[in-house]
C-alpha cells in the first residue's frame, strides 16, 4: 500500500523528475489553501503514504499541519514531529470517525489494493472521514505501465504478462519471477483503471487529467468542501 514511485523510462525519467512530481502537488496545495485556517493545525490522512514523500513538500503548505500516514507497511521509520504513523488497511478504516480528518492524500495507491470492490471500499473510506480529498492513480490508456516501467504491457492479457515476467525483469520493481504463482502476483499487484472507472469510484469530485507530450498519464479526484471538520 505504499506510495509508488513516479514512471520513469529513458526521456521520460527526466521529465517526470521532482519538478514534475511538485507540479502535480501544486493541484494539492490549491486544495489545501481553499480550506478555512481554523486556529489549529490542518489534519491531513496520507492513505499509503511514507514520510519520506513529505520531506520537501510539508514546508510548501504554508501553515502548520499534523499528518498522519497509514499504510500497510509496519517498517516505516519513527515518526518525527507532525507525523503520527499507523497501520492499517485502506479498504476499512473504522478507527477513524466520519469527518475526523480536514483533507485526504493519497497517491498511486487505489490502483493496488485489489480487485473492484476493494478499490469502492476504500474509495467510501476516504469520501467518509474527510470532507476534501485528493486520490491520484496511474491512467490505463497511457502506453507506459508505470509499474513495470514498460510500454504497452499493461494492454496484453495476462496470459502474456506472466510469461514476460518469468523471462525478464521488468524495471526497477517487477523481479523475474521463478514460478507462475509468483509471476502471477506481480502481474495482479495492479489494476489500473480509466477515467470513466475513476469517476465512478469518486462521483463528487473533480477528476483532473494530468497530461505528458498531450497524452493523460494519471488522474486526480479532488474534492473541495469548505466544512471545517470537528475531530477527535
Amino acid at each position: 500500500m505504499a506510495t509508488s514511485p513516479a514512471i520513469e523510462v529513458g526521456g521520460y525519467e527526466r521529465a517526470a523528475s521532482s519538478s514534475f512530481r511538485l507540479a502535480r502537488f501544486s493541484i494539492f496545495l490549491d486544495l489545501i489553501n481553499s480550506i478555512p485556517t481554523m486556529g489549529r493545525a490542518l489534519r491531513i490522512l496520507d492513505v499509503g503514504g511514507v514520510e519520506a514523500y513529505w520531506k520537501d513538500k510539508r514546508k510548501l503548505i504554508g501553515r502548520p499541519v499534523e499528518i498522519t500516514l497509514v499504510n500497510l507497511d509496519d517498517a516505516q521509520p519513527a515518526a518525527q514531529p507532525g507525523f503520527t504513523f499507523l497501520h492499517g488497511n485502506a479498504c476499512h478504516m473504522p478507527e477513524f470517525a466520519n469527518n475526523s480528518f480536514d483533507v485526504i492524500h493519497s497517491n498511486s495507491v487505489i490502483e493496488h489494493v485489489g480487485q473492484w470492490s476493494d478499490m469502492m471500499s476504500m474509495a467510501k473510506e476516504i469520501r467518509r472521514i474527510a470532507p476534501n480529498y485528493f486520490v491520484q492513480t496511474p491512467y490505463f490508456w497511457f502506453p507506459i505501465e508505470p509499474h513495470a516501467r514498460t510500454p504497452l504491457l499493461h494492454w496484453l492479457p495476462e496470459s502474456l504478462k506472466f510469461r514476460l515476467v518469468m523471462t525478464r525483469k521488468l524495471g526497477p520493481y517487477w523481479s523475474k519471477a521463478a514460478t507462475v504463482d509468483e509471476a502471477m502476483r506481480t502481474v495482479q499487484s495492479s489494476s489500473l483503471l480509466d477515467r470513466r472507472m475513476f469517476s465512478a469510484l469518486f462521483p463528487d469530485a473533480a477528476v483532473i487529467p494530468e497530461k505528458y507530450l498531450g497524452l493523460t498519464k494519471s488522474l486526480m479526484a479532488v474534492r473541495k468542501n469548505s466544512e471545517i471538520t470537528s475531530g477527535k
